[in-house]
């Protein structure tokens, strides 16, 4: 059964800067493209980023290029978000997500591909 654990969500500032790191387990997470994902209350669960299994590509809303960045650890098991310039819209419960295809050599981006999900971490920021 694949785990996925998020962390490092918290209170910062507009402005201010977070990493949220998403710790998996249970298969062969090195053969599987990981994604971020967001819900703001009341809104839909929105895509931010998602990487390739081996972390060769990687693609992001538009709402947050240039200020985040995905990237992933295959021997930690690990998927990182980095979040600069972060708004006060980016306010959001983001979720980690891992593909349900093994070697999808384009990352998707919308949910349904994605079988499993961490239980999500807070993020608050601040004007």
């Amino acid at each position: 059964q694949v785990q996925l654990v998020e962390s490092g969500g918290g209170l910062v500032q507009a402005g201010g800067s977070l990493r949220l790191s998403c710790a998996a387990s249970g298969r062969s997470f090195s053969s599987y493209a990981m994604g971020w994902f967001r819900q703001a209350p009341g809104k839909e669960r929105a895509f931010v980023a998602a990487i390739k299994w081996n972390g060769g590509r990687t693609t992001y809303a538009e709402s947050v290029k240039g200020r985040f960045t995905i990237s992933r650890d295959n021997a930690k098991n690990t998927v990182y978000l980095q979040m600069n310039s972060l708004k006060p819209e980016d306010t959001a419960v983001y979720y980690c997500a891992e593909d349900q295809v093994a070697f999808r050599s384009v990352p998707t981006t919308t949910t349904q591909p994605y079988d499993y999900w961490g239980q999500g971490t807070q993020v608050t920021v601040s004007s």
